[in-house]
């Protein structure tokens, strides 16, 4: 799990793929304190736990995008063992955290465990690790309550299953809304800017710039051709 910089900031990120979904947990921390926050602990906590040894960090929050398993069925382990406050995701996603023991029996994942968050995330909120602040966006389509952490001065967002390189989160799940979701990328993620770099919740990093020119369902062209045909 190499460690990665979004530029030389103050902030510095690793991601971690956990679970047989592979889904990106990444761990981000403030390099002054050392102070880290694990986003999104779908599983594998041991191995998140070593991690942050490894990096001399100390665990001060859990964030969660959104309330399916891969994302958060090791949100509730995590907290156990280091008696941190779980933030997020909106509380629209209390239907999907629900479920996640039974997703984690499905999907290979036993030990996932629903829980309830400290804190529960709405759009315009900001959450601190360390002396570092992230902004919350509300981003529904993909669940109902999904969010996106951004941290404005290193360019940088953990998007979950809003966006991914080259594609877009999935919206046949129950709850799922496919223009809503198109509504959260073009209204909440590109206003950022190009410059962003996003880890996504599966597969590898992109910016969004690099994403409005090429991805097939929502660069600017495609969206254009949409519209048109739409008319």
């Amino acid at each position: 799990m190499p460690a990665t910089e979004p530029q030389s900031l103050p902030i510095k990120a690793m991601i971690a793929p956990v679970t047989p979904l592979q889904q990106n947990c990444t761990i981000v921390w403030c390099e002054k304190t050392k102070k880290a926050a694990i986003i999104d602990p779908g599983g594998e906590v041991e191995r998140l736990l070593g991690a942050l040894e490894s990096q001399g960090l100390a665990l001060e929050k859990i964030w969660i995008t959104h309330g399916h398993m891969d994302h958060a069925g090791g949100a509730a382990a995590l907290k156990d063992a280091t008696g941190v406050p779980i933030e997020g995701p909106h509380v629209d996603d209390q239907f999907w955290i629900d479920q996640i023991e039974d997703s984690g029996r499905r999907y290979g994942v036993p030990d996932a465990r629903g829980f309830t968050p400290d804190r529960w995330l709405s759009d315009g909120d900001v959450v601190t690790v360390g002396e570092t602040e992230f902004e919350v966006y509300h981003t529904p389509g993909h669940t109902p309550g999904h969010v996106v952490f951004f941290h404005r001065e290193a360019r940088f967002a953990q998007v979950g299953d809003v966006l991914f390189q080259g594609s877009i989160g999935r919206t046949d799940f129950p709850r799922g809304n496919f223009a809503s979701l198109v509504q959260s990328i073009t209204g909440k993620l590109w206003p950022l800017g190009n410059d962003v770099a996003f880890v996504p919740g599966h597969g590898p990093m992109s910016t969004f710039g690099a994403e409005r020119r090429s991805n097939p369902f929502v660069s600017d062209e495609a969206l254009e051709i949409t519209q048109e045909l739409g008319r």
